[in-house]
């Protein structure tokens, strides 16, 4: 759509020989970062009962394993053992064992070959995979160049502008492995390179398109607040030029990568008839988030935050716009704002934050929408939608970061949660403490009260913090993340058939999987092994004040006790949920009709069963 884009390819083109090979993929960085996932893959394989090495020598929690990969090759590493039959791998001390010849470890890609046989992983999965893994090591040498800021300076830097040093999903090894884009445009367009953007603007023809919206916010209205006047009539000025009138057609942005790579291509009829018109660039400047796909606008920080489909592979998705939940998106967020608007739980005392899905505009394919069991992904490819913006939220002194950031450790190893803990004047218990109370009240009142769960993880879930302290909690993403009991809930009696058929209903355990699994496991189980590493707190009292939180919780509404015990968080194992699993063995790369989810493989040691007995007062 642009008229520099070829300007800002060779530009690319440049960099990519002239700058960043030589300064990022150095043989230093390249050895650093792939044992660094040579540990993650070790530590995540066996969790998920992908291997089985033999333990050679324990003191304690620590163990040394050998895992034999072929009659004259093995790996011997160093794990510490950790709740929920985890395991906190030693980066140091990884050897590779051939033919009787020990020498480092250096290679994730060949380690990944060498447990092709074990784990079951197919010839297409496998070549595929490694292709994920490269590009994940690509982004982790990048990262490693990152130095300008330390945790303690990531303290009082913005919330959008945080999410630029994360490294991604602490669990999947495969966690950036962008397939879609080329070295360029991950260059241009990935979070961590925190280049502002332009979103490109589209009309689409009102025949083509649907639009949706909260109760008084109209199209015209949503247009007045995210573009301005120059811009709306500039817009309209290219539809006029064509013959045709503005008011026939929705304005939607979209993004660069989308419209070269996927729209062009896919809708050509619609381009040749003008269902479909490109009218340029918008004004203000946008910064992509982790997910790649969110854009928080850097000049107005008011306007919303917009969601947008990008059809590149990630972690185990395309990270397109599903239709169905496109469209129903802002009733979501009417219905799980009239809970809160209605219970002075949430609402006055935990004054929890929902970031409301606004507005929509869906474009279904009229070909592969047509077709019986069609790949998803081409069924997500055009669309948009406005989130409410987190600053619209804060009071003074409040700062808003992901819960993700607590896992982030800056070039000097530091955790950015220490740096949070040393400035709060607070000690690691009376922070954790309050962190739990803030995080986990509002998701449990949902849960017990209502039948109703978010899917917390580090992205999804926002920390408000008071003077470096846990204040406040903002939860982001209904459509894509909400769920719902299968049980006859008199408060979820009024849910639309429509509601209903989009949203996931989930038998009891399945609904407590997703604070379970999306949380503790995904997200807390690593922050549990940063404090332990860091000597600032042992993962006995890290689960024991999780589990204290319930039981406070527990203790103020009794009247619900019968829901404690259908999502019950203390039964001595759940079933095991599993990330990498799923590409690797169950799904691999099959162009399906549905979005892949998480393989159930056996069952995983819940250590809150240790803390099912109340230890507070």
């Amino acid at each position: 759509m642009r008229s520099n884009y070829i300007k800002h390819k060779e530009e690319a083109i440049v960099l990519l020989f002239q700058e960043d090979i030589p300064n990022a993929l150095n043989e230093g960085n390249w050895k650093k970062a792939n044992q660094q996932l040579m540990a993650k893959m070790f530590a995540e394989y066996m969790y998920e009962d992908m291997i089985s090495p033999e333990v050679i020598s324990g003191d304690g929690k620590k163990r040394t394993y050998e895992l034999a990969v072929s009659r004259d090759k093995s790996y011997r590493y160093h794990a510490d053992t950790r709740f929920f039959d985890s395991f906190d791998v030693q980066v140091k001390g990884m050897k590779k064992i051939e033919r009787g010849i020990e020498e480092d470890a250096v290679s994730a890609v060949e380690l990944l070959t060498d447990l092709q046989e074990i784990i079951g992983i197919s010839a297409e999965t496998i070549g595929h995979l490694i292709k994920e893994m490269n590009a994940t090591l690509i982004a982790d040498v990048h990262l490693m160049e990152k130095k300008d800021r330390t945790s303690s300076d990531l303290l009082s830097i913005d919330y959008a502008e945080l999410e630029g040093y994360m490294k991604g999903h602490p669990w999947i090894t495969y966690n950036k492995g962008r397939i879609g884009f080329s070295y360029g445009e991950y260059l241009r367009f990935a979070p961590e390179h925190q280049q502002e953007v332009q979103l490109s603007w589209i009309a689409v023809h009102k025949e083509l398109a649907s639009f949706q919206s909260v109760q008084n916010l109209s199209y015209e209205e949503l247009l007045e607040q995210e573009l301005s006047t120059q811009e709306r009539e500039r817009f309209a000025s290219v539809i006029e030029t064509y013959g045709y009138l503005p008011e026939d057609y929705y304005f939607i942005p979209v993004h660069e990568w989308q419209w070269n790579n996927q729209l062009i291509q896919n809708f050509p009829d619609e381009l040749a008839k003008r269902k479909i018109i490109a009218l340029g660039d918008g004004d203000d400047p946008y910064l992509p988030q982790q997910s790649i796909r969110t854009f928080v606008n850097r000049r107005s920080k008011e306007k919303h935050h917009v969601k947008l489909p990008m059809s590149i592979l990630n972690t185990l998705v395309y990270r397109g716009l599903p239709s169905e939940r496109t469209v129903i998106a802002p009733k979501v967020t009417e219905w799980i704002k009239s809970i809160y608007e209605q219970d002075d739980f949430l609402k006055k005392e935990n004054r929890v934050i929902l970031p409301g899905e606004n507005a929509s505009i869906n474009v279904n394919h009229p070909h592969y929408s047509s077709v019986k069991d069609a790949p998803y992904q081409y069924l997500e490819m055009l669309g948009a939608i406005w989130r409410e913006s987190i600053y619209t939220y804060l009071d003074e002194g409040e700062k808003a970061i992901t819960l993700a950031a607590l896992l982030h450790e800056d070039h000097h190893g530091k955790p950015f949660i220490q740096s949070l803990i040393e400035s709060s004047d607070l000690d690691t218990e009376e922070w954790m403490e309050k962190f739990y109370k803030v995080v986990m009240d509002p998701l449990l009142h949902y849960l017990y009260q209502y039948g109703t769960v978010f899917s917390p993880h580090g992205q999804n879930t926002i920390l408000v913090l008071k003077d470096h302290k846990p204040y406040r909690l903002a939860i982001k993403d209904f459509v894509d993340d909400v769920n719902v009991t299968d049980q006859p809930f008199p408060e979820l009696s009024d849910l639309t058939e429509e509601m209903k058929a989009v949203l996931r209903t989930e038998p009891p355990e399945g609904l407590t999987q997703f604070i379970f699994t999306g949380l503790f496991i995904c997200h807390l189980r690593y922050l549990s092994h940063i404090l332990e590493k860091q000597q600032l707190m042992t993962e006995e009292v890290f689960w024991q004040l999780l589990a204290d939180s319930i039981h406070r919780y527990q203790a103020r509404f009794p009247e619900l006790k019968d829901r404690f015990e259908l999502f019950d968080f203390f039964k001595p194992e759940m079933t095991k949920l599993c990330l990498n699993r799923n590409r690797m063995v169950d799904y691999g790369y099959a162009d399906g009709e549905d979005r892949p989810h998480a393989s159930e493989f056996g069952k995983v040691t819940n250590a809150l069963a240790l803390f099912k007995e109340q230890t507070i007062g």
